[in-house]
């Protein structure tokens, strides 16, 4: 019996929620390459924008399907909406999928992971906390691009109020906050793909598998939601919703297309989560 105490004697001092704190993995996250590399590319695509249009000529007066670019070049407002319109699909998807597919993989191939849960650091509490940065990171990137968009479209194309395809504008305060509901909407929408990214390094040590598992299986949604012949099937993917924000920038914003494409996403991330969760915690760990 005293052998058996001693074996689940906890260490003076030791307490579970001071593991593996928030800080220490946010600043370890923020030294290594990819996250410089994933910011300079979100930091550069408004640039890339404006240089385009500054060769091709301003689209206003082009036949340009009544979309965000045709009033690119408004003002600093229409061109971070217009960033955050030819990034949604794909551009925003890579970083979510990259903080959170990057996450238990990358430590089981560099050999870390059994030592982290040696120290000791519960599963639960790893999870957690490298599930956290992740999504702290990932938000962070959606932010960056329409803010450096809007700085960039200011000194480009001067401050002003946003105007819509489809006619009139809206004053630049109300175009600021549009513009956060934006981001926060697009950040929810991918809570699917930051899950899926996250379970997949959960159960792989390889984490570009992980990563590319995720982005590869959203382009699959995409496809996916493009087939017709689907029918009201296609209400059920992530990707069917993916633009439903562009109701947020009318004159008079609509919120159903919205709350679908949350509730969506939610519902399928909470559902992958467990999953990580619950394999993870099984999991016999040799990496």
């Amino acid at each position: 019996m005293s052998s058996l105490s001693q074996v689940t004697e906890v260490a003076p001092g030791y307490r579970a929620r001071h593991t593996l704190p928030l800080r220490v993995e946010a600043v370890r996250q923020l030294r290594r390459r990819r996250t410089l590399v994933m910011g300079l590319v979100l930091a550069l695509l408004p640039f890339v924008l404006v240089i385009a249009f500054a060769i091709g000529g301003t689209p206003e007066g082009q036949e340009d399907r009544g979309t965000l670019m045709a009033t690119a070049t408004a003002s600093g407002a229409n061109l971070a909406a217009t960033a955050l319109f030819v990034s949604a699909a794909f551009l925003l998807v890579v970083p979510v999928a990259l903080f959170c597919g990057d996450t238990v993989a990358s430590e089981a191939s560099w050999s870390s992971l059994r030592y982290l849960l040696a120290a000791p650091v519960p599963r639960a509490r790893l999870l957690v906390s490298k599930l956290a940065v992740a999504l702290v990171f990932s938000a962070a990137a959606m932010v960056l691009l329409p803010l450096v968009a809007l700085g960039v479209g200011t000194v480009a194309y001067g401050w002003g109020p946003l105007r819509m395809p489809t006619g009139g504008e809206l004053p630049v305060g109300d175009a600021l906050v549009r513009l956060a509901l934006v981001v926060l909407y697009i950040f929810l929408s991918q809570l699917v793909t930051a899950a899926l990214a996250f379970w997949l390094s959960t159960v792989t040590d390889a984490p570009l598998g992980a990563v590319g598992g995720a982005v590869g299986l959203t382009i699959v949604g995409n496809v996916l939601d493009a087939v017709t012949a689907l029918g009201s099937w296609r209400d059920i993917l992530p990707a069917h919703w993916q633009f439903a924000w562009a109701d947020a920038l009318q004159p008079h914003m609509e919120w159903g297309g919205m709350v679908k494409g949350v509730s969506v996403s939610a519902a399928y991330a909470l559902v992958l989560v467990a999953f990580a969760f619950r394999g993870f915690g099984r999991k016999d760990v040799v990496s």
